[in-house]
């Protein structure tokens, strides 16, 4: 009988994904929905809480490795020096675990749309049927380049690889997902037989059936729900295919969960974004990172939130946030840039053409349009005119700018850092405010208007009557 304890998950991420076409980036560390492909893999493997998992790493292993420690500390990254095909990376993955016995799952790392409740009923399937070998496999129109499933009798008598497949096989279109659980003694006594004779010269992880087929032993097989599901990326075309799919699969869940998505094909919500009911998303509107939107706020179009918070009743219109808080029944845009720091009070307004980073806006204070504030703190109830600009950089340093609660700053206010605006004070327009202003005071920084009567016609007199 099949041990039924879950002794390992291997996922196999050493090879170098030439079609990808990267000088930098290897293959399972390209990115959708947020998260690399690998960091996918890794999730769903996860939750099926193997005793190990081992990720076996090659090209760029040195990305990979560190990447994966991010990732999933616990995880141990295992070097195929010389990649030699998928059985001899398992083969590689098993010889650091010589004592191991249960089943082994084997996936690969380019398939990030694979979920653990697929994992879960494959290994259920597994067990039931006691088998040395359970594949996933997936019925596609399309079976071309994928490895077909050749059964006899219902069960599984080979995986043929498409290169070495005759017409007949080919015709077949139940494929083979690089998905299996494995009784793991049974496992490492096929990889020991595995041969190099195929037209790639490598060990085929796929030859295992075989040689448990002719060993007598089990072979199942578990037919995936949805094919797509199983879909491997090996170039940029299936990147992007992948992450239309995840983006469908997000969507769908969050409005199934009662957010309101206006327009699904033009809005991508990142996989750890968290939305609460009520929220509504219009089209063009981009969720990244660990962005989280509470209850009845209000997002887009045209707004890209990424690692921001967004309260309740909150309303984001054509802006975009980064590593921002805005509050409760906030009000943003448009054309607003929230930078990294920047945190909104309750009912707080940062309107048109506003650019505020690392600073604190109180509950109920505007910056209506055309500013920018950086470095600064202001209080409750205050408002910031138009066109004024926190002056916080010398050219070497950044400093502060505090304005207190119901204060009025002035249109066109420079505020040169570092400097107090007290509570319940007020700036002239057009002041160039340098010293601190105190409590209840009027600041003025500028020069007094001085008007020069005939100037024009002694001076410009052609331009006299001139539109």
């Amino acid at each position: 009988m099949t041990d039924a304890r879950l002794a390992a998950v291997v996922v196999l991420a050493a090879g170098e994904g030439t079609r990808m076409r990267s000088a930098t980036t290897p293959k399972v560390l390209h990115e959708i929905g947020g998260r690399s492909m690998l960091g996918h893999v890794v999730r769903a493997a996860r939750h099926l809480a193997p005793e190990h998992l081992l990720v076996v790493v090659g090209h760029a292993r040195e990305q990979v490795t560190a990447h994966l420690a991010g990732l999933d500390p616990a995880a141990q990254a295992v070097v195929q020096e010389q990649q030699q095909g998928t059985g001899h990376a398992v083969r590689v993955a098993l010889d650091t675990l010589p004592a191991l016995t249960g089943t082994v799952v084997v996936v690969p790392g380019d398939a990030p749309l694979l979920t653990a409740q697929t994992l879960s009923e494959l290994l259920a399937t597994h067990h039931v049927a006691r088998a040395a070998t359970t594949l996933l496999t997936a019925e596609l129109p399309d079976p071309t380049g994928y490895g077909r499933v050749v059964r006899e009798g219902g069960s599984v008598a080979a995986v043929v690889e498409h290169k070495d497949a005759d017409a007949a096989i080919r015709a077949i279109r139940e494929v083979a997902t690089s998905v299996y659980a494995f009784d793991a003694e049974q496992l490492r006594t096929a990889l020991q037989q595995l041969t190099t004779d195929n037209a790639q010269g490598e060990q085929y992880l796929t030859d295992v059936v075989a040689l448990h087929r002719k060993a007598g032993r089990t072979v199942a097989a578990h037919i995936a729900e949805s094919a797509t599901e199983t879909m491997g990326v090996n170039d940029r075309v299936q990147l992007a295919e992948a992450g239309r799919l995840l983006r469908d699969r997000v969507v769908a869940q969050h409005q199934r969960a009662g957010v309101t998505v206006v327009d699904p094909a033009t809005t991508w919500i990142d996989i750890d974004v968290r939305l609460e009911p009520d929220v509504t998303i219009h089209p063009g509107s981009q969720l990244h990172g660990t962005t989280a939107v509470r209850a009845g706020a209000v997002i887009g179009p045209d707004t890209t939130l990424t690692d921001t918070e967004v309260g309740e009743q909150a309303s984001v219109v054509k802006s975009h946030c980064v590593g921002a808080v805005i509050g409760t029944g906030a009000d943003v845009g448009p054309y607003t840039y929230l930078r990294p720091g920047t945190r909104l009070g309750e009912k707080s307004k940062a309107g048109a053409f506003v650019e505020i980073k690392a600073s604190q806006v109180g509950a109920r204070s505007k910056v209506p349009h055309l500013s920018y504030v950086g470095d600064a703190v202001i209080g409750e109830r205050s408002n910031i005119g138009a066109a004024t600009i926190v002056v916080n950089y010398d050219g070497r340093d950044k400093h502060g700018t505090t304005v207190g609660d119901d204060v009025r700053v002035g249109s066109d206010t420079m505020l040169v850092a570092p400097v107090t605006v007290g509570d319940g004070a007020y700036t002239a327009a057009g002041s160039v405010i340098t010293d601190d202003v105190p409590p209840g005071a009027l600041g003025v920084g500028r020069a007094r208007q001085r008007n020069i009567e005939g100037w024009v016609a002694r001076k410009r007199p052609t331009d006299q009557g001139q539109p």
